[in-house]
């Protein structure tokens, strides 16, 4: 289903609301059924909510907990957990730490990355491995490590589920993408979102247009809005509002490589409105490093060829990486 929210089509959104209870079932035909609505939001949204998705709330609110406390640090102890001096690319990335849409002013956000947690004396850390490493902790809130790793278990959980899901969509073995989601990279992203200035700079705003990287994004928004997503249909931005007991899933241009574009990777953006403070947590599902993404057959017509050449995760992840950051 989708719900229209404006009475304004370019305003309105259409975002399927797929429930997933389905495809946490054993039944293989209710399986099968939510992922021909997965397919379908793919095709032509590539953006979609789920609900009824087996997360516990009460982990969700005690990660925003964290995540609120954690931005409410005074800034030199932010500053201490900089994620500059993390080869890993974890800790502290401050206001205007990124800049995601050229040609506009830097992201008008604050962040926190975290990942598997990983000693230095791991032989893919010593070898330099892409996002491989330890986190960075913030020692003032002990609350904060426990929270934050039963949540990124309990959402690679999640994001295995829907890339079955997303297999059996494509007409492929449910254990399709079984390679990449062994040992998968995975960024649990905490984000802060100040009000958006009265006195803005032109085309300043919370976080510039942008298609994402990787895999699949699960995005967990509190309760004011900001994130906003292009219509295609209508070439008009569209906001996608928190609703309560859902997740915004969307695909990463990966997926669309992999698809030969027949699975949409969207422009979106957050443009901070609410006048409140505004705090989410995106989960990046990237895949194993080593995971070769070439053209997945059932993508390709008859005669037609794929439009990009094979790359591993890693080769893809760094090429992003070096795109957006200077």
């Amino acid at each position: 289903m989708a719900y229209p929210l404006s009475s304004d089509p370019a305003q309105a959104c259409y975002l399927p609301l797929i429930d997933l209870t389905g495809l946490l079932s054993s039944d293989s035909q209710q399986r099968n059924a939510v992922a021909g609505q997965i397919g379908q939001a793919c095709r032509e949204w590539g953006f979609f909510y789920i609900y009824k998705h087996g997360i516990d709330a009460r982990l969700q609110a005690a990660v925003f907990e964290q995540t609120r406390q954690l931005f409410d640090r005074p800034d030199e102890a932010k500053r201490a957990l900089d994620k500059a001096a993390s080869p890993a690319n974890r800790g502290y990335e401050a206001l205007r730490g990124q800049c995601l849409e050229p040609g506009a002013p830097a992201d008008l956000k604050e962040g926190f990355y975290l990942g598997r947690d990983l000693p230095a004396d791991d032989p893919r850390v010593q070898a330099g491995r892409f996002n491989h490493g330890p986190n960075q902790w913030p020692a003032s809130l002990p609350g904060f490590r426990p929270a934050m790793e039963r949540y990124h278990a309990a959402m690679t959980d999640l994001a295995e589920r829907l890339m079955a899901g997303l297999a059996l969509s494509l007409e492929l073995p449910e254990n399709y993408f079984a390679g990449f989601c062994d040992e998968a990279m995975a960024t649990l992203r905490l984000l802060h979102y100040p009000p958006q200035p009265a006195m803005a700079a032109p085309g300043e705003k919370g976080c510039g247009a942008h298609t994402d990287f990787g895999g699949l994004t699960l995005l967990l928004q509190d309760d004011n809005p900001g994130l906003q997503v292009w219509n295609h249909r209508a070439q008009a931005w569209m906001d996608a509002p928190p609703l309560p007991g859902t997740y915004v899933v969307n695909l990463g241009d990966m997926i669309a490589r992999w698809t030969n574009d027949r699975y949409r990777s969207t422009l979106h953006r957050v443009v901070n409105l609410s006048g409140h403070e505004r705090y989410s947590v995106p989960f990046f599902y990237g895949g194993n490093p080593d995971h070769q993404v070439s053209c997945i057959p059932t993508c390709l017509e008859a005669g037609e060829a794929p439009r990009y050449p094979g790359v591993t995760v890693e080769e893809h992840y760094r090429e992003m990486y070096r795109r957006t950051y200077a």
